[in-house]
C-alpha cells in the first residue's frame, strides 16, 4: 500500500513538470541587453541589482507569458567600449532594449544606436541633461536629470545668504553639462560664480594640489563639487591634506556625488566631515525594507562581490528599469519578438547590418506610459524622464549622512518631508536643522570679511576700541550703525565679521586707498565706514549708494570786524532806492502845497518861504513830526497813503539796519582759496583721505603748503595759531566732518567758499559683487526712513547743529534793498497823489474859468492863463476858513450897503490887509475844505 501511495506522488509529480515545461515552451522570450562598465563598482552593484530585480519580478508575477532574456556586456569604461557592446547586442543578440550604459558621454552614442535600430534604450544613470529624449526619441531616462536639482542647489546656496560660489568639476561631458544648467539658475537668485575650476578625469596629485592652492588664495569659501565618486574620493582626501576642510569653508555636493557615497571608502569620508550632500528623496516602504534585508543577505552570504551594505540609488534606479521594461513587454501583448535584418554581415560591429525591432516602437510607447511604485519611489515617466521629486539635503558626520532638511518645488526647503507648516517655496535656512560645517564647528562659514578704517579723530563716524582681556575689537560708530540698519533690510541672511585694518601694534596700517585695494587683493570682502566714493577708486571696487552728505569744502577762522563802516547806516537802502525816496517827498510836498496853498495860511506867504515850507513838509512827513495841519480832504487823503508807504519803508531800513550791526560783527578770514593760494598759505587737510589729491590735482595748491591733520583738536589748534604761527590759513574736508567740527567750534568757525562736488560715503564690495544692488536698495531704504536715520545721527551727533554754506550766512557785502522791492508802494503814492491832483485843477477851474472881465474874451489864452494863475495864487475867499477869519476882522454890511459895488483900489486894499493879517489868522480849528 506504501509502494503504491509513493508511486501515485511520482506519477502525479511528474505529469505537473511535463505541464510547466508546456507552458514554459508557450511563454514569448523577449530579449534585452544590459551595457555596464564591470570593472566599477557601480558597475558590479548594478548587475547585482538587475539580476534581483529578474528574479524578484517573476516570482511576484510568474502567471506573466512573457518573460525577459538578459544577455550582459562589459562596456570597459569608455564610449566606443559602450558602443561596441550595444551593436554587438543589437545585431547578433537581437534585443528589443538595453539597459544603461552607465555614464552620460557612453549614452549619447548608444542612444543614436538605439534610434537606427528602433531599440529603446533605459539609462538609469546617465543623468546629463542635454541627453533630451526629445533630439534622441529611443532613449529613457529612469533616472532625474541633473536639472532637477539646479533649483534645489539654488535655494540652498540663498538661504545661507552666500553670493558667491567657486564649482569644481571634472572635465567631462557630465560635469560640463550641469554646470551650464547653474549658471541660469544662479542667475535667478543673484548668486555669482567668480571662477570654474575643471578637474581633469584622471589627474596626478600634484595637479589637484596646485588646483587647490589656487583655489585657497581666492577670496570665495563657498565650494560646489559636481564630479563622479572615483575622483572623490582622491579629490576630497587632498582638500583635506591642504587644510581646505577647516572652519571657514563649506563644500557642498551635487546629486550624482551624493547618490554613490555608499561606494566610497570610509577613510574618504573621514575628509569629507561637515561636507552637505543633496540627493532625491527614497521614501521607506516595506517593499524596500524587503529588499535592503535580502540584499544584504546577497552580500554576507557570498552571492556578489559588493562589499558595501547600504542602499545605492541608482542600483534602486536599476532594479526599478527592470520592473518597467518587464511591464511593459507584458502590457505590450508581444507575441513574436522578431527583428529584421537589412543587410547580412558577419562583422559584429558593421553599422549598416543592424536591424530594425519589429516591436521596439510598441515597446518604447508602453514603457513611456508605465507607473508604479518602484523601490525607488513613484516610476512616472514624463516626456521620456523620470519626473522630479523631492531631495534630502544631508551633513555627512562620521560615517553617516545626518538628514537636515527636505526641498521640493512646492513648499521649498522644510525640515521634514511632511512639514505642512512650512510656508510654500520657503528659502529660510531657519527650516533646515543646524548642520556641523567642515572644522567640526557650528559656525556658517563664508562671513563676510569687512575691513574698517582704524585711526584717531571723528570717532563718531568709525571707533575701533580693544578689549584687553580677549584682545578683540569691539566697533561702534554712525557708519557701522547703518551698515547693520541695512543688513536688517535684506531678504537674506549675511554673516559678517568686522578687521579692523592695523598692524600688529594696532596702528592704521595705510590710507583708505590702501585699505580698498585690499578688496582688489582678495584680502577682503567688503569695505564699510567712512569711505567716499570717488573715481579712482571705482576702478578696483564697487560701491553701494551713498548714505551720506556728499562735498568737500573749506572751514576758516571768523575775526571780528574791527573796521566798523561809518557809512553803513546808508547801506540798507540802495542808493537809488534813497533818490527814490528824497524825489517821492518832494513830490508829495509839492502836490500838498499845490492843494493847500489858496485855502491854508501856513502854505501862503512869501516865495522863498512857501518854497521852504514845501521842502521842510516833505521831508518832516518821513518822521510824522511836520507842524502844518492840512485843511483840504484831498490833502489828507494824499498823506495817509504816504504815511502808509513810510512806514514801510522805516520798518524794513530798521530790520536792514540791525541785520547788518549784527551779523557783521564777525567775518571770515578767507572767503576764496585764491586768496589763499596768491599769499601762499599753508593749508590742512584730514589726513590719509582723498582731499590731498584733490587740493593738489584740481585745485592746483603747492605740495608744500599742506598740512595734514586727524582730529578736531587738531583742526581747531591750526586754524587758531594761522599760518603765520605754525598752523593753517584754511583747512579742506569733506561736509560730514566739517559739521562735526562746527557742532564742536561752530561759535567761531564757519565753513565757506564753494563745495567741490563728491558722492558721498559708500560701501564698497569687490567688482562685479551680487552684493551691491542688494546693499543699494536697502541704503535707500534705511536713508529714506527719517526716524531710523534721526536716531542714529542723535546718537553720535547729539550736540550737531545745522550748518548752510557759510559764504551765504556771514558775508559782509549784505545786499541793499533796491527800487524793484517797494515799487508797488511808489505806484500807489503817485496814483493817489495824482488822483488828487486831478480832481483838485478840475474843480478849480469849474469855478474860475472863463476868467474875470479884466481880460477881454477876445484876449489870448496865455493871458487867459496868466490871469488863471493869479487867481490860484489869491485866498479862496469862500472858504470855510478865510470866511470864518475874516467875519472877526469885518463888521458886517449893512442893508444898505447891500449889493454896492466896491471901487478897484478898495479891494486892492482889503487884499492887502487880509494877507498881512494873515498870519494872525488861527489856523487850529478842524474845519475842512474839499
Amino acid at each position: 500500500m506504501a509502494n503504491l501511495n509513493h508511486l501515485l506522488l511520482f506519477i502525479l509529480f511528474l505529469l505537473l513538470s511535463l505541464l510547466g515545461k508546456q507552458s514554459m515552451a508557450d511563454d514569448v522570450v523577449v530579449r534585452a541587453g544590459i551595457v555596464l562598465d564591470l570593472n566599477s563598482t557601480k558597475g558590479e552593484m548594478a548587475k547585482s541589482y538587475i539580476l534581483m530585480a529578474v528574479s524578484d519580478f517573476y516570482a511576484v508575477n510568474s502567471n506573466y507569458r512573457t518573460r525577459l532574456s538578459l544577455f550582459i556586456r562589459d562596456s570597459k569604461g569608455d564610449v566606443i567600449g559602450a558602443a561596441c557592446a550595444a551593436l554587438d547586442l543589437m545585431k547578433n543578440e537581437n534585443v528589443h532594449a538595453i539597459i544603461g550604459p552607465q555614464r552620460s558621454t557612453e549614452a549619447k552614442f548608444v542612444a543614436k544606436l538605439g534610434e537606427k535600430a528602433h531599440v529603446p534604450i533605459l539609462s538609469f544613470s546617465a543623468t546629463s541633461p542635454f541627453l533630451s529624449p526629445n533630439h534622441n526619441p529611443f532613449f529613457i531616462q529612469t533616472t532625474q536629470d541633473d536639472s532637477a536639482q539646479v533649483k534645489a542647489l539654488a535655494t540652498l546656496i540663498q538661504a545661507y545668504g552666500w553670493r558667491e560660489v567657486i564649482t569644481i568639476n571634472e572635465g567631462t561631458d557630465y560635469g560640463n553639462d550641469l554646470i551650464l544648467c547653474l549658471i541660469d539658475a544662479f542667475q535667478e537668485v543673484d548668486v555669482r560664480l567668480p571662477y570654474r575650476s575643471v578637474i581633469s578625469p584622471s589627474p596626478k596629485d600634484s595637479d589637484i594640489l596646485e588646483e587647490l592652492n589656487k583655489l585657497k588664495a581666492m577670496q570665495t569659501r563657498i565650494f560646489l563639487v559636481h564630479m563622479c565618486a572615483s575622483l572623490a574620493s582622491k579629490f576630497f582626501v587632498l582638500v583635506k591634506n591642504s587644510g581646505m576642510m577647516s572652519e571657514g569653508y563649506a563644500w557642498i555636493m551635487t546629486q550624482g556625488l551624493s547618490s554613490s557615497l555608499d561606494t566610497i571608502d570610509s577613510k574618504v569620508l573621514d575628509s569629507m566631515q561637515g561636507v552637505l550632500g543633496i540627493r532625491p528623496y527614497i521614501q521607506i516602504s516595506k517593499g524596500l525594507e524587503d529588499f535592503e534585508r535580502r540584499w544584504k543577505t546577497n552580500l554576507t552570504s557570498g552571492k556578489t562581490n559588493y562589499k558595501t551594505f547600504g542602499l545605492n540609488l541608482f542600483g534602486l534606479q536599476a532594479y526599478d528599469s527592470i520592473w518597467a521594461l518587464a511591464m511593459a513587454v507584458e502590457k505590450a501583448k508581444i507575441e513574436n519578438s522578431s527583428f529584421s535584418k537589412q543587410n547580412a554581415s558577419e562583422s559584429k560591429v558593421d553599422l549598416a547590418a543592424i536591424g530594425v525591432s519589429e516591436i521596439g516602437l510598441r515597446l518604447l510607447n508602453t514603457i513611456a506610459s508605465t507607473r508604479f511604485q518602484g523601490l525607488s519611489g513613484d516610476f512616472y515617466l514624463v516626456k521620456g524622464q523620470l519626473k522630479a521629486s523631492t531631495f534630502e539635503i544631508f551633513n555627512v558626520i562620521g560615517q553617516t549622512k545626518r538628514i537636515i532638511g527636505y526641498w521640493n518645488t512646492k513648499k521649498g526647503l522644510s525640515k521634514e518631508v511632511d512639514d505642512i507648516c512650512t510656508i510654500a517655496h520657503s528659502k529660510s535656512k531657519d527650516n533646515l536643522k543646524q548642520p556641523v560645517w567642515p572644522g567640526d564647528t557650528t559656525n556658517q562659514p563664508k562671513k563676510l570679511r569687512i575691513g574698517v578704517p582704524a585711526r584717531d579723530g571723528f570717532n563718531e563716524f568709525i571707533k575701533v576700541k580693544w578689549c584687553p582681556r580677549t584682545n578683540k575689537p569691539n566697533i561702534s560708530g554712525f557708519s557701522i550703525d547703518v551698515f547693520l540698519a541695512v543688513l536688517d533690510m535684506l531678504p537674506f541672511p549675511l554673516p559678517h565679521e568686522f578687521v579692523p585694518y592695523v598692524t600688529k601694534n594696532g596702528q592704521s596700517a595705510g590710507t583708505y586707498d590702501e585699505l580698498l585695494y585690499q578688496i582688489k587683493l582678495k584680502k577682503l570682502d567688503a569695505v564699510v565706514g567712512d569711505t567716499t566714493i570717488v573715481a579712482n577708486r571705482s576702478l578696483y571696487v564697487d560701491f553701494t549708494l551713498p548714505y551720506s552728505e556728499s562735498g568737500v569744502s573749506m572751514v576758516v577762522l571768523m575775526k571780528d570786524n574791527e573796521k566798523k563802516n561809518i557809512w553803513i547806516f546808508l547801506k540798507p537802502l540802495s542808493w537809488e532806492l534813497w533818490l527814490a525816496i528824497g524825489a517821492a517827498s518832494i513830490f508829495t510836498g509839492l502836490v500838498t502845497w499845490v492843494l493847500e496853498h489858496h485855502v491854508n495860511t501856513k502854505f501862503r506867504g512869501p516865495p522863498d518861504q512857501q518854497i521852504g515850507t514845501i521842502f521842510l513838509f516833505s521831508f518832516a512827513t518821513l518822521t510824522s513830526s511836520y507842524r502844518e495841519k492840512v485843511v483840504n480832504n484831498l490833502s489828507r487823503f494824499v498823506l495817509i497813503i504816504w504815511a502808509f508807504m513810510v512806514l514801510i519803508l522805516t520798518q524794513s531800513y530798521t530790520a536792514s539796519l540791525a541785520s547788518m550791526l549784527t551779523v557783521q560783527q564777525l567775518k571770515p578770514e578767507f572767503v576764496d582759496v585764491k586768496e589763499i593760494k596768491r599769499n601762499d598759505y599753508f593749508v590742512g587737510y584730514h589726513n590719509d583721505s582723498f582731499v590731498r589729491e584733490l587740493l593738489i590735482k584740481q585745485l592746483n595748491i603747492d605740495e608744500s603748503k599742506l598740512k595734514p591733520y586727524r582730529t578736531p583738536e587738531e583742526y581747531d589748534e591750526a586754524l587758531s595759531n594761522g599760518t603765520h604761527n605754525g598752523g593753517v590759513a584754511a583747512i579742506f574736508d569733506e561736509i560730514p566732518y566739517i559739521k562735526l567740527f562746527l557742532s564742536k567750534y561752530g561759535s567761531r568757525y564757519a565753513m565757506v567758499g564753494p563745495i567741490y562736488k563728491t558722492d558721498g560715503f559708500g560701501f564698497a564690495f569687490p567688482r562685479g559683487s551680487p552684493l551691491v544692488s542688494y546693499i543699494s536698495r536697502a541704503v535707500l531704504n534705511v536713508t529714506e526712513d527719517t526716524d531710523k536715520m534721526t536716531g542714529i545721527m542723535r546718537k553720535y551727533f547729539e550736540t550737531q547743529t545745522t550748518c548752510v554754506d557759510g559764504s551765504a550766512e556771514i558775508s559782509t557785502d549784505s545786499p541793499s534793498l533796491g527800487v524793484y522791492s517797494f515799487g508797488g508802494l511808489f505806484i500807489i503814492a503817485v496814483v493817489a497823489s495824482m488822483f488828487s491832483l486831478l480832481i483838485h485843477v478840475v474843480r478849480f477851474l469849474h469855478f474860475h474859468w472863463p476868467t474875470s472881465n479884466i481880460v477881454p474874451p477876445e484876449g489870448s489864452f496865455w493871458l487867459k492863463l496868466i490871469e488863471l494863475v493869479k487867481h490860484f495864487d489869491q485866498k479862496d475867499q469862500c472858504s470855510y476858513p478865510f470866511r470864518k477869519n475874516e467875519s472877526s476882522l469885518y463888521p458886517k454890511i449893512s442893508p444898505d450897503g447891500f449889493g454896492a459895488s466896491a471901487s478897484i483900489d478898495d479891494k486892492q486894499k482889503h487884499s492887502r490887509t487880509s494877507s498881512e493879517g494873515a498870519d494872525n489868522v488861527a489856523t487850529d480849528d478842524d474845519d475842512e475844505i474839499l
